[in-house]
């Protein structure tokens, strides 16, 4: 019979300063796949089934206890003032922890890439102390980790600390840590700050519980999983490690991609096997591409909904709200904002679309126009099934044009057209017979006598 599952917690360490990023934006809310890092973080505790999350957050980032505050609470803080090392900062949690009985987690919040997976065989154990440790291809600089002959987990060595023997080990720390609430910071009020740095050291915990007779263990994980980021180049890599799962996830779902490479994903991008996506696609977060789509080169999509059999591109821009029905085509050079564009319906070159909806099969002409905002308020247009909108015209919205209807190119429409009305909105055209000749031949006669 199987034991129950003892309750869940996380400890978040997000206090860190981040100056080797050189950015005003706090290092913890940089993005990789269009999500801050410390959002990847809290992703992961929360697929763990964590019922509590406490980020540790410090005095001198309040950006990130908004950030922080705004998606959990103010119950899930708890501030390391001033820092003093990764052991006080878990101490911090403690309070915020209050009456928790079960087993705690701790995680980083610019470590981005690991995922519930990674984390979830530090749980197996309901006792004792795990480690969360990868095999690295260079351990320079990385905590070793000195398994016993049983796989106990005997000392974490720093590297500096690190006889030659022990320099050969490849096992090294993530600082990714589990044990019961209890024991965690019980095992904490022993940790002393008798080093160079006067700091508390979360990895001393692992020597007091073994000196305890308390179970010490290591799961292990990949090392792209527990990479740190610190600086703007590690950003870029761990981006690099993103994009790269994700085109190979998409790849092995039938997505069609010649050059994978050139594609960019959010964390939350959906597509459809049976899609093609040409290179150099971007999609910000919120993409939802349906089985069958086609999206052309150098097309930007962000907040979209894409129907199957739809055309994107090459060079267009769908933002947050735009919606395209079966069969639908934004073509080159049209950006589509919060519209809804029926099954079939077309807008092919050089337009923009905001706030409104298309109907099924409406042709919406080159250089169109909707005027959605009048400095104050956005404005919606309507065009109805089956209706033709002629080039470079201008729809001031409010305004509807009724199914079937027609406007004339050029036009400036400013009321609503019937169903199966044509409008007509410009200026009458008139002729001056002769007046361009006699014009060239009196100004050609100018510039030749100045050449003289």
């Amino acid at each position: 019979m199987t034991s129950a599952r003892l309750p869940r917690a996380a400890i978040i360490l997000a206090a860190g300063q981040g100056t080797r990023m050189k950015s005003p934006l706090p290092k913890v809310l940089h993005p990789v796949g269009g999500r801050a890092m410390l959002d990847h973080a809290i992703d992961a505790a929360e697929a763990l089934g964590c019922e509590r999350i406490v980020v540790v957050v410090g005095d001198h980032s309040p950006e990130v206890r908004a950030h922080v505050v705004k998606r959990l609470g103010e119950a899930a803080i708890a501030v390391q003032d001033p820092p003093l090392g990764t052991g006080h900062a878990v101490r911090a949690a403690e309070a915020a922890l209050a009456g928790f009985a079960g087993q705690v987690v701790i995680t980083y919040g610019d470590v981005p890439l690991l995922k519930a997976s990674d984390i979830e065989p530090v749980f197996t154990a309901a006792a004792g102390v795990t480690v969360v440790g990868f095999e690295a291809r260079d351990p320079t600089g990385y905590g070793r980790l000195m398994i016993d002959a049983d796989g106990g987990l005997e000392a974490i060595v720093e590297h500096k600390e690190a006889s030659p023997d022990q320099l050969t080990v490849t096992a090294c720390n993530s600082g990714v840590m589990a044990a019961p609430a209890a024991l965690l910071f019980d095992l904490l009020a022993e940790v002393r700050n008798d080093n160079a740095k006067g700091e508390y050291y979360l990895t001393d915990v692992v020597a007091l519980a073994r000196a305890r007779g308390e179970p010490t263990r290591t799961v292990f994980a990949g090392e792209d999983a527990v990479m740190g980021v610190n600086a703007q180049a590690e950003l870029a890599v761990a981006e690099a490690l993103f994009q790269k799962v994700q085109r190979e996830t998409f790849l092995a779902a039938g997505v069609t991609m010649p050059a994978p490479g050139t594609v960019h994903f959010s964390f939350d991008t959906e597509v459809g096997g049976g899609t093609t996506i040409e290179p150099y696609v971007v999609f910000g977060p919120g993409a939802k591409i349906a089985g069958g789509a086609r999206i052309r080169s150098f097309s930007h999509i962000e907040g979209a909904t894409v129907a199957a059999g739809a055309e994107v591109g090459p060079y267009a821009r769908l933002r947050p709200g735009a919606d395209l029905g079966e069969g639908a085509k934004v073509g080159n050079f049209v950006e589509v904002k919060n519209v809804r564009m029926g099954k079939g319906a077309k807008a092919n070159h050089l337009s923009y679309l905001g706030d409104g909806e298309v109907g099924a099969k409406a042709n919406i002409g080159a250089g169109t126009i909707f005027c959605n905002y009048d400095g104050f308020f956005k404005h919606r247009t309507t065009v109805g099934e089956g209706a033709f909108v002629g080039s470079n015209s201008s729809l001031v919205a409010p305004v509807t044009i009724g199914a079937g209807a027609m406007v004339g190119s050029g036009s400036v429409i400013t009321k609503d057209v019937e169903p199966g009305d044509l409008a007509l909105a410009r200026g009458e055209q008139s002729a001056k017979a002769g007046w361009a000749a006699r014009f060239m031949a009196t100004m050609r006669a100018k510039k030749a006598a100045k050449a003289k």
